[in-house]
């Protein structure tokens, strides 16, 4: 694909939503980033080959899940699946194994070392090194718990296999990250690491609360200095969630204030993975498109449920749909 800028307005109608929730997306990019791009993706680019199979689509390796939270883990190797991935594997603590697999079918999964919490301890690092070269991209966070062992084998990870696949970051693994120090971890420079914060993760890792929402021309510098800095793709969920490298950026408007709820991010984080899994080179492209038809989903969940009810599972849910509309729209939809 060639390097361009998804920059992307949809109206959402659907006979099951509520005018209140005709979700509509518009990313664009600061002028004092750099200059827009006419570009758009057109959904053909996702229209499947007849002689396609599950290589085709790419490998997602989700490294997640502690005692106790089994369930985020399992939520982004789903979200992975029905975002089109052509196979997703489970990296677990041995003892969440049994668990992990008994939520979908679909998924295989990994036993790895684990401490007497039922966490990753550092042991596994050799193997989830070794599964991690037979992917095509990883995300690691969902469910991952803290302790010190969490703090030494995320960057150990992500210094290794960040250099040849995207990697997308969220939950405990920016914690870990944070705990580390990301000054010091050494990403590197040629590599492709997607960060997906929430703000207290963000103040966390960064050092500071990012500016308020109502501030967002504020929020937006904030979140492109610190992903040029660290060479980073920022994923800065709020309101208007912002997505920027440091160079691009984005600010998506689909979603609701019914997805602020547990498993949420977990659902987005096997989203970015999915597409990344199709579409390796074009990492800023489809980690944008990710948020908004996370949104989207979002928006036709809380159209059908109230936002008071509302809950991951039902975002996961409709996501086949969000993107089926999205395919369905046609390029000239877009601007």
């Amino acid at each position: 694909m060639p390097d361009r800028i998804l920059c992307l307005e949809r109206h959402i109608e659907h006979d099951t939503m509520s005018a209140l929730y005709r979700a509509k997306t518009n990313m664009q990019l600061p002028s004092a980033l750099a200059d827009p791009l006419p570009m758009s993706i057109d959904p053909l680019f996702f229209k499947r080959s007849p002689t396609g199979h599950k290589g085709t689509y790419g490998t997602v390796l989700g490294i997640g899940g502690s005692r106790g939270m089994a369930g985020a883990v399992a939520l982004a190797g789903r979200a992975s699946l029905v975002s089109g991935a052509g196979l997703v594997r489970l990296a677990v603590p041995d003892p969440i194994l049994e668990t992990a697999a008994g939520y979908f079918p679909e998924l295989t999964t990994i036993p790895c070392p684990a401490d007497a919490a039922g966490r990753f301890c550092l042991s596994a690092l050799d193997s989830l090194l070794m599964h991690a070269a037979e992917a095509t991209v990883l995300f690691l966070g969902p469910g991952l718990g803290r302790s010190d062992d969490l703090t030494q084998l995320v960057p150990a990870l992500l210094r290794q296999a960040s250099k040849s696949k995207p990697v997308v970051v969220d939950a405990d693994a920016v914690n870990a990250m944070a705990a580390a120090g990301i000054g010091r971890i050494g990403l590197p420079a040629e590599g492709a690491v997607i960060l997906t914060p929430h703000a207290g993760e963000f103040a966390r890792i960064s050092g500071q609360l990012p500016p308020p929402e109502d501030a967002m021309e504020q929020r937006q510098a904030a979140a492109a200095g610190f992903a040029a800095q660290f060479g980073v793709i920022l994923v800065l969920k709020g309101h208007q969630t912002i997505i920027t490298d440091g160079k691009r950026l984005s600010v998506n408007t689909t979603g609701n204030p019914g997805m602020a709820t547990g498993g949420s991010g977990d659902v987005l984080t096997g989203m970015i993975a999915g597409l990344l899994a199709q579409h390796p080179a074009a990492v800023f492209e489809m980690v944008c498109l990710a948020v908004s038809l996370h949104g989207s989903a979002g928006d036709l969940a809380a159209g059908r449920l109230g936002e008071q009810s509302v809950t991951a599972t039902d975002i996961l849910r409709a996501v086949p749909q969000a993107f089926r509309m999205f395919l369905n729209t046609g390029s000239d939809a877009y601007v």
